[in-house]
């Protein structure tokens, strides 16, 4: 029953990075078209409070519950290359999570140099890694 309890907050934890990871490029692009001081304010607070107060917590809660579901049955690495797979994901997404980060203090300091089809672009980077992560979990083709 811990196992079920602990895949379940893991999901939970997973589906709110998620959603830090879909919108805050979405405000970057807005952020990046914004022209006026008080809209940039506000955008970079936005980022802000996204990036440390949902994104960051959600993070580190996905990983303590995968974590701990692993510890609870470490044989899920015999099953099949499904999970490296996975976790290779896992590991590109949090450098995918610190970029983030790491524009949002860009744009915090005025000195982001990109365009808003830059972010745009960006953007779609969390969705190709959902997209594969849930087809390995789910189908696991190999």
């Amino acid at each position: 029953m811990l196992y079920l309890w602990l895949k379940a907050l893991h999901i939970i934890s997973m589906v709110c990075w998620f959603a830090g990871l879909f919108y805050l490029p979405r405000l970057f692009v807005y952020h990046a078209q914004s022209e006026d001081t008080v809209s940039k304010e506000r955008f970079s607070l936005m980022e802000r409070k996204l990036y440390r107060g949902i994104m960051g917590p959600a993070m580190i809660a996905t990983l303590i519950f995968g974590i701990a579901l692993i510890g609870l049955n470490p044989a899920i690495f015999s099953q099949g290359a499904w999970i490296h797979a996975k976790l290779t994901l896992v590991v590109i997404l949090i450098g995918y999570h610190h970029m983030c980060g790491a524009q949002v203090k860009r744009f915090a300091r005025g000195e982001n140099t990109r365009s808003h089809v830059f972010y745009r672009w960006f953007n779609e980077v969390p969705v190709l890694i959902l997209l594969a992560i849930v087809i390995l979990v789910v189908v696991r083709p190999f």
